[in-house]
């Protein structure tokens, strides 16, 4: 797998979305904050900075994180995403709490919102982009089948959503009804705590080297190649992690005792072009072949 060639575009995308999600988002927290005096518009634009930084942790992960593996590092760096996205998440928590704190205030003491206009505007223009975007880096990044550029998509998508939410509440305030404010505020406070959680479930479970659903269902792809290729045995075991937007793994096959080292290591390739046709996301399989304990055993198994 060559990774640099596959998601470049991807990267680049990420890249730009970061930028414009957290310069829309401090724009709509300056303004929120000082001159509309919107807890929605600030939740927003607070929510808007998170996922910039989703973004910008993915554009890491597809750029800087791959750097490869060196003396320090045996694995490489895929890792430090991960350990990135804990912090991102952790910060976001802190900013959840104090969206909670404003909304659960302007719920008490509700009031109408100043300017609601120039608000609508700023949340507008923040839904349209983040939609479009999300969107298009939807359709571009099918070809990748990276997850975290597909869950980076998404995010942008949900950024996009939560900015049209935000203007019904400014014009919902606008008619006189100011504690539409309060409460879509609390709606962005739970969809972040929400994201936040999952996203420090994901990244720790990563960094303990636990396979989940779609891991287990690459090692049956991987189990499955192993079969349909003449002079393997059995595949005893697949043993996959991922780490950061990669997957890497250990197999270990069964061959024949009479197979030379040529016949081997071309069995090998066999193995690693079809997985990684299939597989996009496999950075690495160490694969190591035993052969059979007797001339007896030398019949293809059904594992």
């Amino acid at each position: 797998m060559q990774p640099g060639n596959d998601i470049s575009r991807p990267d680049a995308l990420a890249g730009y979305t970061a930028v414009i999600l957290i310069g829309l988002g401090i724009v709509q927290i300056v303004f929120g904050e000082f001159f509309s005096e919107s807890v929605a518009l600030v939740a927003n634009g607070i929510d808007c900075i998170g996922d910039g930084f989703v973004s910008a942790t993915v554009w890491a992960g597809l750029l800087y994180f791959q750097r490869p593996a060196d003396d320090r590092f045996h694995f490489g760096y895929y890792k430090l995403e991960n350990l990135a996205s804990i912090a991102a998440a952790i910060v976001m928590f802190i900013l959840a709490g104090y969206i909670f704190y404003r909304s659960y205030q302007r719920l008490v003491d509700p009031h109408p919102v100043t300017l609601p206009a120039v608000g609508i505007a700023l949340a507008s223009i923040a839904a349209v982009v983040a939609l479009a975007l999300g969107i298009y880096k939807k359709r571009a990044g099918r070809d990748t089948r990276l997850r975290s550029v597909k869950l980076e998509a998404f995010n942008t998508i949900k950024d996009g959503s939560a900015s049209a939410l935000t203007v019904v509440a400014l014009l919902l305030s606008s008619a006189g009804f100011p504690v539409a404010d309060a409460v879509v505020g609390f709606a962005i406070a739970v969809a972040i705590v929400s994201i936040g959680f999952i996203s420090i479930k994901e990244s720790s479970a990563m960094l303990v080297d636990a396979c989940d659903s779609q891991c287990l269902l690459q090692s049956q792809v991987i189990r499955r190649i192993t079969r349909g290729i003449d002079g393997i045995l059995e595949a005893k075991f697949i043993r996959l992690r991922r780490s950061g937007p990669v997957l890497q793994g250990e197999l270990e096959i069964v061959v024949p005792r009479h197979l030379s080292i040529a016949e081997v290591y071309d069995i090998r390739q066999r193995i690693l072009d079809h997985a990684t046709e299939e597989v996009p996301e496999l950075e690495r399989l160490a694969i190591t072949a035993i052969p059979a304990e007797s001339d007896g055993d030398e019949q293809p198994g059904n594992s």
